[in-house]
């Protein structure tokens, strides 16, 4: 079994039904029942009033929508929520996949937040640290991977911060050190803390029926949705050496390949 420990202070009901959406009910073309979505939750420790709660969050959020059958109720993932799945699922399931060669060039922002609007410097830092971005100092953030520019634009407009905002494409100089750099944008000892932690809990995990590999394949996905948020996919040259999340990512396609057929054809068995 996974730990309790990971289950216990990892696990929202909100995030993990989102889990479930992604990994089971995305690739189908059909509705869930409530009783479904209730009971796969309790396996996880999510209480039924959690449960009930974090669907109807979601659903006033605009990702689902319900309709009643007789007594009971069923959930459909609206085109919105189709679409944010969607892409979550092709940047979780890429995740770690390919390595691509690097050009040295580096997309660098320049984006000012007044410190009165925190919400707003909170979101601006969200939605960059997502798309792959550092800030080695305030007002800058960097990416090693210059087609992010499209991106990052997207992000400004949305956030109504593109006016005053400034990019550039560029190698680094012959000033300071690249790798100083790239530790004050990111704390990649922690990243790899949070790798060593996912090889050891499911490097040797051996589910053997039905039910064991859906809690597997479902903690497994949960805890890889974290890591594309929390590293920033840098390139090799850039990484220590060793780099953990190499091998993690490979033990993560591997078992989620493995553990696929049985997951899902126990979730179609729960309906």
């Amino acid at each position: 079994m996974v730990t309790r420990r990971r289950e216990v202070s990892h696990t929202s009901a909100r995030s993990l039904l989102m889990t479930l959406l992604g990994e089971y009910v995305l690739p189908r073309e059909r509705p869930v029942w409530t009783s479904v979505l209730v009971n796969t939750l309790a396996r996880f420790d999510v209480e039924e009033k959690s449960a009930r709660q974090a669907l109807a969050r979601t659903a006033a959020e605009g990702w689902l929508v319900s309709d009643r059958v007789g007594r009971r109720v069923r959930w459909s993932l609206t085109p919105p929520g189709r679409k944010l799945l969607t892409e979550g699922a092709r940047r979780i399931y890429e995740f770690g996949s390919v390595e691509e060669p690097w050009d040295g060039r580096w997309l660098v922002l320049l984006v000012s937040v007044p410190e009165s609007k925190r919400d707003l410097r909170h979101r601006l830092r969200t939605r960059l640290t997502w798309a792959g971005f550092g800030s080695p100092e305030a007002g800058v953030w960097i990416c090693p991977d210059a087609g992010r520019q499209q991106e990052a634009a997207e992000i400004l407009s949305g956030l109504e911060l593109s006016r005053g905002a400034m990019s550039f494409v560029a190698e680094y100089g012959s000033i300071g050190q690249v790798g100083s750099m790239v530790a004050r944008a990111w704390d990649l000892s922690e990243v790899e803390t949070r790798y060593e932690e996912f090889i050891d809990e499911f490097g040797t995990l051996t589910p053997q029926d039905g039910p064991a590999v859906l809690h597997a394949q479902t903690m497994m996905v949960h805890e890889w949705r974290r890591f594309p948020f929390l590293d920033p996919r840098l390139p090799a040259d850039l990484l220590p050496a060793n780099w953990r999340g190499k091998q993690a990512a490979e033990l993560f396609h591997r078992r989620h390949l493995g553990w696929r057929p049985a997951a899902q054809q126990h979730w179609d068995e729960l309906d």
